[in-house]
């Protein structure tokens, strides 16, 4: 089970995923090279071996970057596990590298640094109550 958070370019001042208007055209973060250099350059530490899927290990958690095959790179999906919140530096630094956003695939929500943490501990606390811990 993993907390599923989308990077993508959106336009500015929107909070949530469904006050996207239909008709605007989704704008690529960069070619697939580009979205390699911004994690190794926020997380030199990740296994990027694979170009359409990379992995990351901190501490308590595991995050994997769904890039895909496409090139030039609309979005990517990142797939988080564990616990701690120091992987929001990761998240929020490849965003900011990218120039794009964070959304809460679970709500919607566009995650900024001050709100970030609680969709996490949300999923862990939904996830703590499903598997029994």
């Amino acid at each position: 089970m993993s907390w599923d958070v989308l990077l993508l370019r959106i336009p500015e001042g929107v909070t949530a995923i469904d006050q996207i208007p239909d008709d605007i055209p989704a704008t690529p973060l960069g070619s697939r090279d580009d979205i390699l250099a911004a994690i190794s350059r926020v997380a030199p530490e990740a296994n990027l071996s694979d170009p359409t899927w990379g992995q990351l290990n901190g501490e308590d958690w595991s995050m994997e970057f769904n890039i895909g095959s496409d090139d030039p790179v609309d979005s990517v999906m990142l797939h988080i596990r564990g616990g701690g919140d120091d992987m929001e530096n990761v998240m929020f630094g490849v965003a900011g590298a990218l120039n794009c956003q964070v959304i809460d695939c679970s709500g919607g929500d566009v995650l900024t640094p001050e709100n970030g943490s609680s969709g996490w501990r949300a999923f862990q606390e939904y996830r703590d109550q499903v598997i029994g811990t």
